[in-house]
């Protein structure tokens, strides 16, 4: 795409992250859909990245229409020195794209013994509670937080039921979806794993009134406030869509997709090793509570992600015949040699 050779082997390395920790949905599944919005002047592979706007502790960053992939990472590098000099650090972005997976941003601050947030507003697929009205992403939030000898916890989840990416998943292997997770485009819940095709809707986290979706709701718009509204991005039905059959709206009341990162020297709060050690005692009395009879341990947050990760360092990923045929068409286009690894 003319990518430098630093910005693709970043943006690579964040999209093989979501594999490798079992995000499938936003691992090489999605390399096609960024060489789609390249292809549509929605993407710009050589971005000039620059700060816009600043204080000591924050700065509002502007993407170039740039890959997120590439983005957010600057934007997370400029919080985490903004935090070394003053405490904490935060920055916000404007006209960026997806940027992967949430949790691979807000990581980079644990070896600094930071605490690392990441969010992102998403293309607008998710109905606020009694709307049958798509205003919303899937809107995720991150926290990294470091740890001694147990390993950091890592918060990454949507704000909703899933990312948009399951249901894709489900629609390669022909399956359906459990209720809950979207509606139809008269607000009935649905099971088809093509229901945004069909002008439905994913639901916030809680699903329903009685479950708690406003809740979801809630923390979905407060991503999409600092993300956006914050930075000068677009926000609500108005942000780019990564998915082909979302339309984009000719009226922007902002500058492409928005991010939100921050950092927090732990040594602000408190000696960074006795927060590390209290951290530990808070990861293993949480581990070590008594289990219900369906389950043999409880986890803490990042815990399935982490063993999934050693697995398939260890044994490698499997691929969809789906995701192969995409890259197979997209080595082709770029004229690369692809090999099928047996």
């Amino acid at each position: 795409m003319g990518s430098s050779l630093e910005h693709a082997n970043l943006a690579a390395d964040v999209l093989l992250s979501a594999d490798l920790r079992g995000v499938d949905s936003h691992g090489v599944a999605r390399l096609s859909g960024y060489v789609r919005l390249w292809k549509q002047g929605r993407l710009n592979a050589q971005p000039d990245i620059k700060i816009v706007h600043e204080t000591p502790s924050t700065a509002v960053l502007d993407g170039d229409l740039g890959a997120g992939l590439v983005v957010a990472p600057k934007a997370m590098q400029i919080a985490i020195e903004k935090a070394k000099l003053v405490g904490t650090g935060w920055v916000a972005v404007k006209n960026s794209n997806h940027y992967g997976i949430a949790g691979y941003h807000s990581m980079l601050a644990l070896d600094e013994d930071m605490i690392g947030w990441s969010m992102t507003n998403a293309s607008p697929l998710v109905a606020p509670t009694f709307s049958k009205s798509k205003l919303l992403g899937t809107n995720p939030i991150s926290v990294a937080i470091p740890a001694d000898k147990e390993p950091p916890l890592v918060i990454d989840m949507a704000t909703t039921p899933v990312a948009n990416g399951k249901l894709e998943v489900k629609q390669r292997k022909g399956e359906d979806i459990p209720n809950g997770w979207a509606q139809d485009n008269e607000g009935n819940p649905s099971s088809d794993a093509s229901v945004l095709k069909n002008g439905g809707a994913m639901l916030p986290l809680g699903s329903d009134r009685e479950h708690g979706s406003h809740k979801g709701y809630c923390l979905g718009g407060l991503v999409d406030i600092l993300s956006a509204v914050l930075p000068g991005a677009n926000y609500g039905p108005w942000v780019p869509p990564f998915v082909p059959y979302v339309p984009m709206l000719d009226n922007p009341v902002g500058d492409g997709i928005g991010h939100f990162l921050g950092a927090m020297r732990v040594d602000a709060f408190r000696p960074a090793d006795e927060f590390k050690q209290h951290m530990d005692n808070w990861i293993t009395t949480f581990r070590n509570a008594e289990p219900t009879a369906a389950f043999n341990q409880v986890l803490v947050p990042g815990d399935p992600e982490r063993k999934l990760s050693k697995e398939r360092l260890k044994h490698g990923i499997n691929l969809l015949p789906q995701v192969i045929e995409d890259l197979e068409k997209l080595a082709n286009y770029f004229q690369i040699k692809f090999k099928k690894m047996e």
